[in-house]
């Protein structure tokens, strides 16, 4: 477990309500403190943007947190995440991935595809993401300063 992060975010449209609710559940088992930031219903349709906002809005005012969104393709939650210049966002499919995106682009916010995603492996690539280093190398500060 990273004990620099303060907390984990996390949240869902519709479509990724069952993702969400199993990550919850597995990272709070390895000591993450978990937040939940909705929906939880799965039958009543949820704007994906309004989701994603609701997390930048959150994690403004907590630079040691990290997030994860979960929609039907994880597209959509990446992209309105990162309109947001203090979020930076990867959709990950793989454990690798989320390791890479972490290292090399500081990514502070996970999104998942809960129609594509095995769940099992859902928590794997949250792990990763959770427990990869970034590194802080001169060149990779000097680009991410250029998006920031």
């Amino acid at each position: 477990m990273n004990k620099t992060i303060s907390k984990v975010y996390i949240a869902a449209d519709h479509r990724g309500v069952g993702v969400k609710l199993y990550l919850i559940e597995m990272l709070s088992a390895i000591g993450y403190t978990v937040v939940n930031l909705g929906t939880d219903d799965v039958n009543t349709p949820v704007d994906f943007p309004d989701i994603a906002k609701t997390l930048a809005d959150t994690m403004l005012s907590d630079d040691k947190s990290r997030g994860i969104l979960v929609c039907g393709t994880g597209a959509g939650m990446q992209i309105a995440a990162n309109r947001y210049r203090h979020l930076r966002a990867s959709r990950c499919d793989r454990p690798d991935q989320a390791r890479d995106d972490r290292f090399h682009d500081d990514i502070n916010v996970l999104t998942l595809a809960a129609d594509d995603i095995d769940i099992e492996v859902s928590f794997l690539v949250a792990r990763a993401f959770l427990e990869s280093p970034f590194d802080d190398s001169e060149r990779r500060v000097r680009r991410l300063k250029k998006i920031s």
